[in-house]
């Protein structure tokens, strides 16, 4: 498979160079015509060569968790770095660009997340473990793309802004507001907007250990009786709510279900109600999931194109009354728990096993340059069944902003 796997590698690094080690003991460099970044890879078993011709999608990961892939005289963050940038080259390695054509195809099944697979799907991710996530996340536990205003801000404060920016945009300009938080996480947002806003809020989660640990948070911070968690599909809502906020879970709708999720939105909201969608998209025309990011980090997710989002929005009569792309935030959030990660990644071993560490890592940074070099971004979607919901301008967003954040 050596003499199958050069070629292709021949012709898929355009930019930069990648040096490869193979099972022989033989090395071959493969130089690109364009500038790029450098990086090797030593490939140890004959296997592991055959599974990258086949299907390097989910191979290259699988390699890399089970020890028979590693880089070589470089990181794993530039190994991927290289091979990523390269991989936006539309010609591409050929196997590939069959195995994804063949999964958009079958995206509709892939992304069928009903009622109970739905549940399982966050289960399988969201349900590893609190100790794991501590590891790296803030202090709010915040597990979705910060917001950095300058750049220059440490992971807590860009996550408490993030907060806040979308708190500004809801227009909480009243106390008692009734508010929905879909797919509320550990429940930090859904904190903030009753202790800075005064809203009372509901938050909506399909993971057992977030909401055990939410509704702790809510006792412990005595906002019991202002915001409550349940453990609830959006589908089966049967209230209305001043405002719907939404962060990080639009991804797990899956694109069959798109029409029917924003029909939600609208049915849920108050006549004069807004809602806010904060979800990571793709600058590109639609496409599909990684084979290894489907398997083992965030089965029946997807990024979605902007043209995806609004075909499904415009169908259900809500007004798109803003819409923001926010652009290397995300990059900047995972280097930061990439590095935090890194730091302890002995006590994620212990916690599960090397093999489990290695898959986490490779997220990790596949994560990161998904947003630095293959277009993926945050969007931050505004919408309400109201013309005149919102005022004229956004002006209003950066006033209520400032008077939390005391930024000029």
């Amino acid at each position: 498979m050596k003499r199958v796997l050069g070629p292709i590698l021949r012709h898929f690094v355009e930019a930069g160079s990648l040096r490869v080690l193979w099972p022989d003991a033989t090395t071959t460099v493969y130089q690109g015509a364009k500038p790029g970044p450098q990086a090797g890879v030593h490939l140890k078993n004959a296997a592991a060569v055959k599974s990258l011709v086949l299907n390097p999608g989910l191979a290259f990961g699988e390699a890399y968790m089970d020890g028979v892939l590693e880089p070589l005289d470089c990181t794993l963050y530039d190994l991927l770095h290289l091979l990523m940038l390269n991989a936006m080259n539309p010609a591409g390695h050929i196997a590939e660009q069959l195995s994804a054509a063949f999964r958009y195809v079958r995206r509709g099944w892939i992304q069928f997340n009903s009622t109970a697979r739905s549940k399982q799907n966050v289960a399988h991710h969201y349900d590893l473990g609190n100790s794991l996530y501590a590891l790296f996340l803030d202090k709010d536990w915040q597990y979705s793309c910060a917001y950095f205003p300058t750049g220059e801000e440490t992971l807590d404060a860009a996550q408490e802004a993030k907060k806040h920016h979308i708190a500004s945009k809801l227009k909480l300009d009243r106390p008692g507001l009734e508010v929905l938080d879909i797919g509320c996480g550990w429940g930090g947002m859904a904190l903030t907007l009753a202790k800075d806003y005064g809203a009372s809020v509901t938050g909506i989660t399909l993971s057992e250990e977030q909401l055990a640990f939410a509704r702790q948070r809510a006792q412990d911070a005595g906002l019991a009786g202002q915001v409550r968690f349940e453990l609830l599909d959006y589908r089966h809502l049967t209230r209305r709510f001043d405002r719907i906020v939404s962060v990080g879970m639009f991804e797990h709708v899956g694109v069959g279900h798109y029409k029917a999720f924003f029909e939600t939105i609208r049915n849920a909201l108050t006549p004069d109600g807004i809602a806010l969608i904060h979800s990571i998209g793709r600058s590109d025309e639609p496409g599909t999931t990684n084979p290894w990011m489907n398997k083992y980090i965030f089965p029946g997710g997807y990024s979605p194109a902007l043209s995806e989002v609004f075909s499904a929005v415009q169908q259900t009569g809500l007004w798109v009354t803003d819409c923001e792309i926010l652009r290397l935030h995300y990059a900047r959030t995972i280097a930061i728990w990439r590095e935090r990660f890194a730091a302890r990644r002995p006590e994620a071993v212990a916690m599960y096993d090397e093999r489990f560490a290695r898959m986490f890592e490779f997220y990790l940074a596949a994560a990161e340059l998904a947003f630095r070099v293959q277009g993926h971004m945050n969007f931050q979607l505004l919408l309400s069944p109201s013309i005149s919901a919102v005022p004229y301008t956004r002006d209003y967003m950066v006033d209520a902003e400032r008077s939390k954040t005391g930024a000029n």
